[in-house]
């Protein structure tokens, strides 16, 4: 694809080198098919996974045209079905499932528009650090310094149809409701176009926590002494990293202060999200899976 103004587009990519393998994520939006065209423009061997949830009628018909625009582009293509019920916190668990469908180190088509999106809700969720440093640009979020027109233009220089997904436009969804009520009010009192404020932010951000990341590295978790001595921003650091490796999520900020209280003999032991419990033995905190019903594995101590 040799198109004018392509170049300067993927200039501003962070797509892996010329000839690796990448999966990318396909709705059969313009963003996710401005992402196939612009990984197959970077020699990239591109297969383009479209994951339909089946979450409302017709969503089986966009694979159809997320497939044509593959195969217009010369990427490969899969189509993948996935069932997620209707109910509580749909969007994440959606989200969980098109993740899990499409592996690790898949790429999406989160354009900058999408990274300020994901600050203004961490920060509605009362996120630390990490949370409002949204996505990190890379392979796996290649469109992060593109904005959502841009994707749109391309597209249509491109003479590919695309779709729109009616659930963009629910009110139920917090992350909808940012798009079109927040950040258009954050514009009108700032006075700009508040997009590349907070996506400015979110890169400043993630170096912080890059940094913070470094500096609780420095400290064992579970070392109940060194924890209760060490400064509380440390602290808390590390066990938060502690506690996420390996789980789906990182831990709430109330689960890692009750385990800096089992660190402070404040507590005897403490149950975490993931069905851990945490207690101290020996000056050492471990962890275990936490008991069945009936057992109590988050105990003060008693004076």
């Amino acid at each position: 694809m040799d198109e004018p103004g392509t170049a300067g587009l993927l200039a501003r990519c962070t797509f892996p080198p010329a000839g690796r393998p990448l999966v990318c994520g396909v709705s059969g939006g313009p963003d996710s098919t401005a992402l196939i065209a612009l990984a197959v423009a970077a020699g990239c061997r591109v297969t383009a996974v479209h994951v339909d949830h089946g979450l409302r009628p017709g969503s089986a018909d966009e694979a159809g045209v997320a497939a044509d625009a593959a195969a217009r582009l010369g990427a490969r293509f899969r189509a993948v079905r996935v069932e997620v019920p209707d109910g509580p916190n749909l969007e994440a668990r959606a989200r969980e499932a098109r993740h899990r469908a499409l592996g690790p180190g898949a790429a999406t088509g989160h354009t900058m528009d999408d990274q300020a999106e994901t600050v203004l809700v961490n920060l509605l969720r009362g996120a630390g650090v990490h949370g409002l440093a949204g996505m990190r640009a890379g392979p796996s979020h290649p469109l992060l310094a593109l904005r959502r027109a841009e994707t749109v233009a391309l597209c249509a220089r491109l003479g590919l149809a695309t779709v729109h997904d009616p659930s963009n436009d629910d009110p139920r969804f917090v992350r909808n409701r940012v798009r079109a009520e927040l950040l258009p009010l954050c514009a009108d009192i700032a006075g700009r176009d508040v997009v590349p404020v907070l996506a400015r932010q979110a890169a400043l951000l993630a170096g912080d926590a890059d940094l913070l990341d470094a500096v609780a590295d420095r400290l064992d978790p579970t070392d109940a002494a060194a924890l209760a001595a060490a400064p509380p921003a440390q602290a808390r650091r590390a066990v938060r990293r502690w506690l996420a490796a390996g789980a789906t999520h990182p831990p709430p900020a109330d689960a890692v202060d009750r385990v800096l209280q089992v660190a402070r003999l404040e507590r005897r032991a403490t149950q975490v999200p993931g069905g851990v419990r945490i207690a101290r033995t020996a000056g050492r905190l471990s962890r275990r899976p936490a008991p069945g019903p009936g057992g109590s594995a988050d105990a003060p101590v008693q004076s």
